[in-house]
C-alpha cells in the first residue's frame, strides 16, 4: 500500500537484532504496522473452498500433489518449496490455506476499478488452471458439509490447531472451514489521518459484517442460528488474539502496538521439524522481558516480532496497510461490492467523518451483526445508510450501480447469497 521512507537506523537493522525494551519494540510496531503516506492505492485478497473429483462443495478437499500440478509456476511455495511463486498475469499471487481454501492476494492498485478488472481476469485465469486437473472453486463463507481437515502440513499450522484445540472447535473451522473477501486500503498521511480511518473501519464493521453476511451454515459448528457463522468463529477461536478493545485506544497506532505484545504467543519459529507449539498463555511480552529464558533459550528478534504480527487476527489488521478481515466470502463475481464500499467511504475525509457518524449507533454490536445480520432493523438501517452514502460518491457509475443494488438488497433485508441467487 502506501510506501513510506523509515527511519535509516530501522531500514538497516538486521532481523536477528532483538530489542532493548518494550518501548523499543512498541514503536518498531507502530512503525511497520501503520506506514503513514498519502492514500491512494487499494487492494483485495479473495478466498474460496475448493473441492476435487466432481462438481460439488461436498467433494473431497484436494490433493496438494494435484493443486501444484494445476498451478504450476504459480504454485505457492507452502506446498512446492522450489516453486518460483510467479504472480499471476494481473499481479496477483496464489496462497493455500489450511483447509485447501485457495486465496488470491491483488497487487495494490490506485484505483478500485483497476483492482477489480486484475482480479476478475486472475479469477478467471485461476480457475482454468484449477478445472485443468478437475479442482472447482466454490463462493462460499463457510463450508456447509464437511468436516474440518488440515491439509496444509506446516508446522505453523500444527502449533495453531494445537494452540485452538485448548479453545474449542472454533479454531479448526476458521483455519479449514472458512472463506472471507478481505479489502486493503492506505494507513493515512499522518497520525490524524490514521486514527480517522482506523475509526471508521472498526465503527463501520458490524453494519457491514450484517451486510455483507451470507454464511448462516457451517458444518461442525456447535447449534446455533447466526447470519455470519465464518465471523461466529473468528470472534470465538481466540478472543486475545481476535477481539481488541479498540474502543479504549486514543491512539490507534499505540493501542494497537501495546495490545499486540500482550497477545498470547501462537506459535514460535524454530527449524522445520521442530516443534512450534508456544508456552502456554506465554505473551511476546514475556519473551521480551526474559520470563522465557527458560523454554526458550534466547530473547526475540525483530523477525521474531514480524512473525508474531502475522499471527494476531483482528477485525481490522495493521500490515503497513489496513487489512479490513470482517466480510464474508461473497458469491459469484459480488466482491467487487466491498471493494467499492471503502473505496467511497475511504476517498475524503470529509466522507470518513459523515460514514463514521452513520456508523456510530451500531459500533460495538460485533456479535449482534454476526448472529442476525440484517434481521436486526438498527444494524440493517446503518448498512443502508453506508451504502447509500457510498453509490452517490462512487468512483464510477458501475460502481454507483452496484453500491445502489447492494443498498436496495440490504433495505428489503435480503443476503448477498438471496440477492444473487
Amino acid at each position: 500500500m502506501a510506501v513510506t521512507v523509515m527511519p535509516e537506523s530501522r531500514t538497516e537493522q538486521s532481523p536477528d537484532v532483538g530489542f532493548s525494551s518494550r518501548a523499543a519494540a512498541e514503536a518498531y510496531i507502530g512503525g511497520v504496522c501503520f506506514k503513514v503516506g498519502p492514500p491512494s492505492l487499494i487492494g483485495a485478497e479473495l478466498e474460496w473452498l475448493t473441492a476435487q473429483g466432481g462438481s460439488s462443495a461436498s467433494d473431497p478437499r484436494p490433493d496438494l500433489t494435484v493443486l501444484a500440478d494445476a498451478l504450476g509456476i504459480h504454485t505457492p511455495q507452502s506446498i512446492s518449496p522450489d516453486s518460483p511463486a510467479v504472480a499471476l498475469p494481473g499481479g496477483s499471487r496464489v496462497t493455500i490455506e489450511p483447509g485447501g481454501q485457495i486465496e488470491l492476494s491483488s497487487a495494490p492498485f490506485a484505483s478500485a476499478a483497476e483492482l477489480a478488472a486484475s482480479l476478475r481476469a486472475d479469477a478467471s485465469r485461476l480457475r482454468e488452471l484449477l478445472e485443468s486437473r478437475g479442482i472447482r472453486t466454490f463462493s462460499a463463507a463457510a463450508d456447509a458439509s464437511r468436516t474440518a481437515q488440515r491439509v496444509l502440513r506446516l508446522p505453523r499450522y500444527r502449533a495453531m490447531e494445537r494452540s485452538f484445540a485448548g479453545i474449542g472447535p472454533f479454531g479448526a473451522l476458521m483455519m479449514c472451514n472458512t472463506a472471507a473477501t478481505q479489502v486493503s486500503v492506505d494507513a493515512g498521511a499522518d497520525a490524524a489521518e490514521v486514527a480517522a480511518r482506523w475509526t471508521l473501519l472498526y465503527s463501520a464493521g458490524p453494519a457491514l459484517l450484517a451486510g455483507f453476511a451470507c454464511s448462516p451454515v457451517l458444518a461442525g459448528a456447535p447449534p446455533g442460528e447466526w447470519a455470519s457463522q465464518r465471523m461466529r468463529a473468528w470472534m470465538r477461536l481466540d478472543p486475545l488474539r481476535t477481539r481488541p478493545s479498540v474502543q479504549d485506544w486514543a491512539d490507534p497506532i499505540a493501542g494497537y502496538a501495546h495490545w499486540a505484545l500482550d497477545v498470547p504467543l501462537l506459535c514460535v519459529r524454530c527449524d522445520e521439524d521442530v516443534d512450534w507449539t508456544a508456552p502456554p498463555g506465554a505473551t511476546f511480552a514475556d519473551w521480551l522481558c526474559g520470563a522465557l529464558d527458560d523454554e526458550l533459550g534466547r530473547r526475540p528478534t525483530r523477525a521474531d516480532l514480524d512473525y508474531h504480527l502475522t499471527t494476531l487476527f483482528p477485525p481490522v489488521r495493521a500490515s503497513g496497510h489496513l487489512e479490513v478481515r470482517y466480510l464474508d466470502a461473497q458469491p459469484g463475481d459480488t466482491w467487487t461490492v466491498p471493494i467499492h464500499v471503502f473505496d467511497a467511504l475511504l476517498s475524503r475525509p470529509e466522507l470518513v467523518a459523515e460514514a463514521t457518524t452513520l456508523a456510530k449507533p451500531t459500533a460495538d454490536r460485533w456479535t449482534d451483526a454476526a448472529r442476525y445480520g440484517l434481521a436486526d432493523p438498527e444494524l440493517r438501517a446503518a448498512a443502508v445508510d453506508l451504502f447509500d452514502l457510498a453509490a452517490a460518491h462512487a468512483e464510477t457509475d458501475t460502481a454507483a450501480a452496484e453500491l445502489t443494488a447492494a443498498a436496495e438488497r440490504c433495505r428489503s433485508g435480503r443476503t448477498p447469497t438471496e440477492d444473487h441467487s
